[in-house]
């Protein structure tokens, strides 16, 4: 069976720590010689560790002044009204999404099902980043039926918000109604948008939002950066 490297688990235990509070964004990390003993490797091992952590933004070294906290892993609900920015500045830091693509196509059999589609019916599909702070979070595809909502593009294009874009369309509210979570890998592609080294932990969310009178509006599929995002279960 095969076994987490040593210098990722002290580099997971790390982030564990930074997660929870008991380094705060600023503060300096022990020393490579301290975490050593406190880990029983050698200094190599610690340095590969703190390397991983520094490609992920997480930490940041300052020559000859050691190694320092350079952002807490942004706190994200899933829930039934979650709403991107609103979540994003509640947890301090500042919200935003850059678009990748905005495109439309036939659904596949998964959206198809989850948006209540006719085989062969058309969907508009939106690609894009979710950003805090300017860092990469989330990649994100949003699918929405295209007969319902024939401008949602173009509201895209123009809000970069898709709450913004549903009510522009006439979805005045909407709820999450189903959420799956699974632990993946980070592929070549999602590792370059998310600035993560490939085989990263990434966690897979897909979610369906419908309206106030039980339509589904959007299907979506994201892909959080597992060492800058804390997912947490709401309610509301």
């Amino acid at each position: 069976m095969s076994k987490t490297p040593v210098w990722k688990s002290i580099a997971l235990s790390l982030t564990s720590d930074i997660a929870e509070g008991r380094y705060n964004t600023g503060d300096q990390l022990p020393t490579e010689a301290q975490l050593a003993a406190q880990h029983g490797v050698n200094r190599h091992t610690v340095r590969r560790a703190l390397s991983d952590m520094a490609e992920q933004g997480l930490v940041h070294p300052r020559r000859g002044a050691g190694v320092f906290v350079a952002a807490r892993p942004t706190d994200y609900p899933i829930g039934k009204r979650v709403r991107y920015h609103k979540s994003i500045s509640a947890s301090g830091k500042i919200p935003g999404k850059k678009i990748l693509s905005l495109t439309t196509r036939v659904a596949d059999d998964s959206e198809a099902e989850a948006l209540q589609l006719t085989p062969g019916d058309t969907v508009h599909v939106y690609d894009g980043l979710s950003l805090a702070d300017g860092q990469p979070i989330g990649l994100f595809q949003s699918v929405f039926p295209a007969e319902r909502l024939p401008d949602i593009l173009d509201a895209l294009s123009d809000t970069q918000s898709v709450t913004r874009a549903l009510q522009r369309c006439g979805v005045e509210d909407y709820t999450r109604v189903s959420t799956r979570l699974t632990a993946r890998a980070a592929t070549p592609t999602q590792a370059l948008h998310l600035h993560l080294t490939e085989g990263a932990p990434v966690l897979f969310s897909v979610g369906v939002n419908a309206d106030t009178t039980g339509i589904p509006v959007e299907y979506g599929r994201t892909v959080f950066a597992g060492e800058r995002v804390t997912l947490t279960m709401n309610e509301d």
